[in-house]
This record gives structure tokens, sequence and C-alpha cells, in this order.
């Protein structure tokens, strides 16, 4: 196991930017930046043992201080949708950024995955820390963070999540990698083959924000309990994946509350990768990059539509405001932790 750094530029703020890399005994290795917690690369190798950076991204500082698509984020202080952008919380109404239509999404400004982090490092993990003030982006309390990213050498990527706050206030923090198990100059992820452990996932109104309806997965494009090529039904006329443009919906996943276990896997046949995924939290938004438009990536590649996927664990989007959903809040003072982790096998 070996961990290095190297400088990665400057944001326009003057702020110098460094690149963590960590490796495991079998050559796979993550990188991240200390601006956003953003993950840069991640190289796994493939069935002949040939290491492909499976993650998209930029090349520069300049790519992810736009970084519009999210690619490699820390999302925070609220991941995903919430509807109207406010809620109500103690009695008192608190209003986001509108960044998403009438609604909010991942947060507002400034994103978790544009800021500045102070680090601390073992041979095997980074940890990145700061403090986001009362009122930023417009939720209540001084928000202690910590989020490490550790690899094993089992080949597991692991994110540790640590907050606490000296006010009550929400938080639903996730990571928005796109993977392409093919390598992110790979193309179109319509090939991969995905399960899920979920019965049911939450229904949207148009504007893609749950409304407390559960819908079950069965005999619908959703149901990925037995393993579903994406390119089978992403394109169905079935309502929630039309209005969606694809996947891009919050799974509900079938395990007992807190409890931390494998939810989710994705394979590529011709790269021989799989990816599974486990969690201790209660859902999963799938997202099959539907919003991808034309993005110049790493490597001189052009990102465009379903060439990423991402598995974005989570809160229920709108928990706050749909009494059926265990609302993401943490109380004055008590410690929040939660665990992802990404496997290679």
């Amino acid at each position: 196991m070996s961990i290095s750094t190297k400088k990665f530029g400057t944001t326009k703020e003057g702020a110098e930017v460094t690149l963590y890399t960590v490796t495991n005994k079998n050559g796979l290795s993550f990188s991240a930046l200390d601006y956003g917690a953003v993950v840069v690369n991640l190289m796994v190798p493939d069935k002949n043992g040939k290491l492909e950076d499976i993650v998209l991204g930029f090349d520069d500082v300049a790519g992810y201080e736009v970084n519009g698509c999210y690619f490699g984020a820390f999302i925070g202080r609220h991941g995903n949708r919430i509807g109207q952008a406010e809620f109500t919380l103690n009695g008192t109404k608190y209003e986001l950024e509108k960044n998403d239509g009438e609604n909010n999404l991942h947060g507002g400004t400034p994103g978790y995955h544009q800021v500045m982090y102070k680090t601390a490092t073992t041979e095997n993990s980074v940890t990145f820390s700061r403090v986001s003030p009362d009122m930023e982006q417009g939720y209540p309390g001084n928000l202690d963070i910590q989020i490490t990213y550790t690899l094993t050498d089992d080949n597991e990527w692991k994110i540790d999540y640590k907050t606490k706050s000296d006010q009550d206030t929400l938080c639903n923090l996730t990571n928005h990698s796109y993977f392409n198990l093919k390598g992110h100059k790979g193309g179109t992820i319509t090939d991969h083959k995905v399960w899920i452990k979920a019965n049911g996932f939450t229904a949207t109104s148009e504007d893609l924000i749950p409304n407390g309806t559960i819908t079950d997965v069965t005999d619908t494009p959703m149901d990925f309990r037995g393993g579903r090529v994406l390119s089978k039904d992403i394109d169905a006329d079935y309502e929630p994946l039309v209005l969606a443009g694809g996947y891009d919906h919050n799974f509900v996943l079938d395990k007992p509350e807190g409890k931390f276990e494998k939810v989710a896997s994705v394979t590529e046949e011709t790269s021989g990768r799989t990816m599974e995924v486990y969690t201790d939290l209660p859902g999963m938004q799938l997202y099959s990059g539907n919003f991808i438009k034309k993005e110049e990536g790493k490597e001189g590649t052009t990102y465009t539509k379903r060439t990423g996927l991402c598995f974005e664990t989570q809160y229920f989007p709108n928990s706050i405001n749909v009494a059926e959903f265990t609302p993401c809040v943490i109380k004055a003072g008590e410690e929040f932790t939660s665990t992802t982790v990404y496997k290679f096998v």
C-alpha cells in the first residue's frame, strides 16, 4: 500500500490544489483532490490485469470549477432534490437555491465539491475536512464534516462520512462519481448489467420530486433484482423513464434500516470488471448520465449522454417534505456517520 501527492494546479481564487493517490498491492488506485474532495481517477484492472481509469472527470482544476455534471463530486449538505427548494425544521422555514427548475439539487452554492478541504493521510486513506458554516447554502448549523476515502487490499474503495452540527440540520451526503467499467473513454454504458436489491422505487412528479408513493418494481423496467442490461428497457415507453430520459431514480433498498450490506452490482462483459456497492443508507439513486450533453473530459475524451453511470447512496430525495419517508435530520451535538463501499471483484 502506498500514497503519493502531486500538484494539480491553482483555483481561480489562487488556492493551490493537491492530488492524492492511494495504490494497493494489486495496482488498483484512486486519486482525489483537496478541492471538493473530488474523485479524479479510479484505476481498476480488467480480466487480463490491464489497468484502466473507470471514472469520468477532467485533466485540470478549471474543469472541476465548472463541473455542471458533478463528475467525481462529493455532494452535500443535501444530495439529490428538495421540492420547491424549501423545507421546515423545528417550526422554521428555510428557503434554498432554486438550481433545478423550482427545486433544489445537490445542496446549492457553494457546492461541497467546489470548496477547499484540509487533509490528513494514512498509508491507505485520505481524510478531507472542513466546517460548513451556519446558513451556507441556506441550511442551519455549523456542520463539521469529515469524509475519508480508504483503499483496501481487497479492492474496496471505502467512503466514510462523519459530521456533527451545533444546530438541528439536514445531512444527506453522497458521492457522484460516474463509472464506466470499459474505461472512461469507453463510450455508452447501456451494455452494463446492473443488479439492485430493491423491491420498489420512489415515484415522482414530472420534475422528478418524490411524492411519498413507493412503486413496486415487479413487471416493470425498474426491476433489477435478477440483473438487467440497461439497454433492454432504458428507452421503454414507461412514464418514469420517459420523464427522466432514462434511469434517474431512487431505489428503496431491501434491507433493515441502518444495516450495512451489499445492495447493488454492475458488470461489463468485455472488460470482465464487476463492481459491488455496499451501504448502510436506505436508498440509492441509479443515474444513467441522461443529462450529459457534451463535456470535454480527461485525455481529450468527449463525454456525451449515457457515457457514465452513478450509484448514489442516500436518504430518499425530498424526505424532509414527505411524511412517509425517514427525514435526514441530525440533532445538534449528535455525530452522524455512514459508510459506502465500492468493491471490485
